[in-house]
């Protein structure tokens, strides 16, 4: 009788939730109805009479004249141009005779410059200084470079220790200054440091053949006049001199005169002994000369009015 009277209350209060589960299902469902009625619609996209006139218009314009006098049932056949007289006709890419690996090397040389593998097929410049090729093997300097290859010969003028002063302790380099020149009126000076002195003094070469400039002699490879210019407290004066005088100077003076092929010249140091500085300022004291027929040229008057 309990069981009974248990199974009835529990089929009662299931009923009791089915009904509110309809009720509020209901309710939802006529919510959900009345805001998409209130909505906005987009209006339907309606064509005027105007567009399609105008479309009848443009298809009327089209000549369709050459499909009339075709037969759909036809049947067409290909006839192909005659070959003139002598035709070859090209082989096949799987075909012999094959490129050589030279004409394959000539053609890329062509495209792209000469090989990185250090050989021309062409007689270009293979030795060319560029940025984008990297160490091959070992860190820093240790690996050996090729020697760069460009009408230069190197000086190197001082190599000394220098240290910076950071807050953990002192950091040790090396600072190289070279000297570049052709001995043909080209000379350059620069400067480098690094951790290791090979490696300072290629810095300094690079950094010297950025700095090219053109040094003006006579024919008997001395200067034209007498010049003078200073870099920081350093300063430096030349002077020309006579067939068989010799470069008297000293220094860095003397090294950059000798690099730019000047024989005969007088130099003095004034001033400051710091290498760099009187290399410096010896470049811009040649720089300040000028060759007797640039100054004539300018004036508008010959050479032989110079001396009047």
């Amino acid at each position: 009788m309990a069981a009974a009277t248990a199974l009835s209350s529990s089929l009662c209060s299931l009923s009791i939730r089915t009904v509110r589960f309809s009720l509020l299902t209901t309710t939802l469902l006529s919510n959900s109805t009345s805001l998409f009625l209130s909505r906005p619609r987009a209006p339907l996209l309606s064509f005027s009479p105007l567009n399609l006139t105008n479309l009848r218009a443009k298809s009327d314009d089209l000549d369709t004249s050459f499909f009339d006098e075709l037969n759909p049932e036809e049947e067409i056949t290909f006839d192909p141009p005659e070959r003139p007289e002598g035709f070859v006709p090209p082989r096949a890419v799987d075909e012999p005779p094959f490129e050589s690996e030279e004409e394959i090397a000539q053609a890329y040389e062509e495209l792209y410059g000469p090989a990185f593998s250090g050989e021309s097929f062409l007689g270009n410049d293979v030795y060319v200084m560029d940025s984008q090729i990297k160490k091959t093997s070992g860190f820093s300097s240790q690996s050996k470079k090729e020697k760069i290859r460009d009408g230069f010969d190197e000086r190197v003028v001082q190599v000394r220790r220098v240290t910076k002063v950071v807050k953990g302790g002192k950091h040790l380099r090396f600072r190289a200054i070279v000297v570049v020149g052709d001995k043909k009126g080209q000379v350059g000076v620069g400067h480098g440091k690094a951790k290791e002195v090979i490696a300072a003094v290629q810095k300094a070469a690079i950094n010297a053949r950025r700095n090219i400039i053109s040094v003006p002699m006579t024919k008997y490879l001395t200067f034209p006049h007498r010049s003078e210019a200073g870099y920081g407290a350093a300063k430096v004066m030349l002077r020309p001199a006579s067939p068989g005088t010799g470069v008297i100077a000293g220094g860095s003076v003397r090294i950059v005169l000798e690099m730019a092929g000047v024989e005969n010249a007088l130099g003095k140091q004034l001033g400051s002994n710091n290498a760099l500085n009187n290399a410096r300022a010896t470049v811009l004291a040649v720089q300040k000369m000028r060759q007797f027929r640039e100054v004539a040229l300018e004036r508008g008057i010959p050479m032989e009015e110079l001396w009047k």
